[in-house]
């Protein structure tokens, strides 16, 4: 068990021999660029659940609480830097042609830390990045009956009414105790938000009736089919050789459905590169023997693991 865990010898020998790659990547990823991931010990959003404000029901009941939500993250993407993580895939995909980067990140961390590379192409073809529940930088009229959409917007803030979400937080103050930490008032739960009404809200410039969304899929709601399609179409050109699941479980799906559809018996390794792995019998039984399991942060491991492609990383992280 212990030399499948942060074993990085083993590794680079399945890299030298490796030629179709596979990236699965989760909230993990961006977690070392300080975006909060909603997830686990603090991660609630002024006592909300992420997944109580992402779905369809939490905007039609109050979309002005759900855009404030969104325009928080927004804010807080555009504030983040790609962290050593993104740069490392995206080296490795300027290196290896054959290799496939699938985000479920919506913050475009990935696609700004490629810049003008083809791992960012629209073309299907040449596309070596797809983000699968969409970007916080696409607009979407929330009707199905319009098809108004808008890529790449990173007004901030979006609108007046949203102002307060693109309140920074102010330094903490060493002279103060831990708990006397300031709190925006958006971040605090015990600072009633009015409603904002509907007409202060993104509006759609092009049926002129319906509000603008997030491009985002919310849960009930499906990934994108042609996306999908694609996605399978280059699983099956041929066998994989690494899987690399990166801040986010190769047991649970999304990433264990795509991990275990891009196995080819005895030939495929699923690598995990993720802060919190379960180490227990159970867990790795799930597991193969040629997988291997890197704990901590897709930061400090990916130019580790890829240093033997594409050599040492400058003190930014970038390789050029």
């Amino acid at each position: 068990m212990a030399s499948r865990l942060n074993n990085l010898a083993t590794f680079h020998q399945k890299l030298a021999k490796a030629d179709r790659i596979l990236a699965i990547c989760g909230a993990g990823l961006s977690a070392a660029s300080g975006l909060p991931t909603f997830r686990g010990a603090g991660g609630l959003w002024r006592n909300y659940e992420a997944t109580d404000l992402a779905t369809p029901e939490a905007f039609a009941e109050d979309p002005g609480l759900v855009w404030l939500f969104y325009a928080y993250r927004r804010h807080m993407a555009l504030q983040a830097q790609p962290n050593a993580g993104h740069h490392a895939l995206v080296t490795l995909a300027k290196k290896n042609p054959n290799f496939l980067c699938l985000t479920q990140n919506v913050d475009n961390l990935s696609s700004r830390a490629a810049g003008h590379h083809p791992l960012s192409s629209s073309s299907p073809s040449h596309q070596q990045l797809r983000t699968l529940h969409g970007s916080l930088f696409t607009l979407q009229c929330s009707s199905a009956q319009c098809t108004y959409v808008d890529h790449d917007n990173t007004l901030d803030p979006l609108c007046p009414a949203l102002a307060a979400a693109s309140v920074d937080t102010p330094p903490d103050d060493p002279s103060q105790p831990t708990k006397a930490k300031t709190i925006i008032p958006l971040l605090d739960p015990n600072t009633p938000l009015p409603r904002i009404p509907e007409s202060q809200l993104p509006q759609c410039p092009q049926c002129k009736t319906s509000l603008l969304r997030p491009g985002v899929v919310w849960f009930g709601e499906s990934l994108d089919p042609t996306m999908l399609a694609e996605i399978d179409a280059w699983i099956d050109q041929g066998p994989i050789d690494i899987v690399l699941v990166i801040g986010t479980s190769s047991v649970v799906y999304p990433a264990a459905g795509y991990a275990e559809k891009a196995r080819t018996k005895g030939r495929t390794s699923v690598v995990t590169v993720n802060r919190e792995v379960e180490q227990t019998q159970m867990m790795w039984g799930k597991r193969r023997p040629e997988d291997l399991v890197f704990q901590g942060g897709a930061e400090e491991w990916l130019p580790k693991m890829l240093e033997p492609v594409m050599g040492v990383a400058k003190g930014d992280g970038t390789y050029e």
